[in-house]
């Protein structure tokens, strides 16, 4: 008797369904479908542009401010820049008295001599938390997993 090569037909299907799997956990995550991503990117993106604040009021000598709007996750900043994080993330911020505008908007001056207003951002999702803390004595941006104080 001969026995014939090839694949059955359930060997096709089954590896067809392991394709179709890995494809789809594959386009969840480049299309930014993991939360934990969208809470750590955005925590960057406000940390680095806290930083480019800072450092423009050094290489100008001219006041710089960062504003965050918390209600509708906007932010300008330095050199006309502006962005918007995702809706789903919550944001406390915490800034000096005097340097808020309204009470929905936070703000944080960085003075030419590298120091700041000092300040505080959290960014959340659900029980996740990521901090910016901005000194004010030297105006250091620094990024920490967790909450902190509020």
């Amino acid at each position: 008797m001969k026995r014939q090569r090839g694949f059955s037909l359930v060997e096709l299907i089954v590896v067809m369904v392991l394709i179709a799997v890995v494809a789809g956990i594959g386009a969840a995550a480049i299309s930014g479908g993991l939360p934990g991503q969208k809470l750590r990117g955005a925590a960057r993106e406000l940390a680095v542009e806290l930083r480019f604040a800072r450092a423009q009021a050094i290489a100008t000598g001219r006041e710089q401010v960062f504003e965050i709007n918390v209600v509708d996750k906007r932010w300008s900043a330095a050199g006309k820049r502006e962005g918007k994080l995702p809706a789903e993330l919550d944001i406390v911020a915490t800034t000096a008295r005097e340097e808020q505008p309204a009470r929905e908007v936070a703000v944080i001056r960085f003075f030419p001599d590298g120091a700041s207003t000092g300040g505080r951002v959290v960014i959340k999702l659900g029980d996740a938390a990521w901090r910016i803390d901005v000194g004010w004595l030297t105006g250091e941006v620094t990024l920490s997993r967790g909450e902190g104080l509020p």
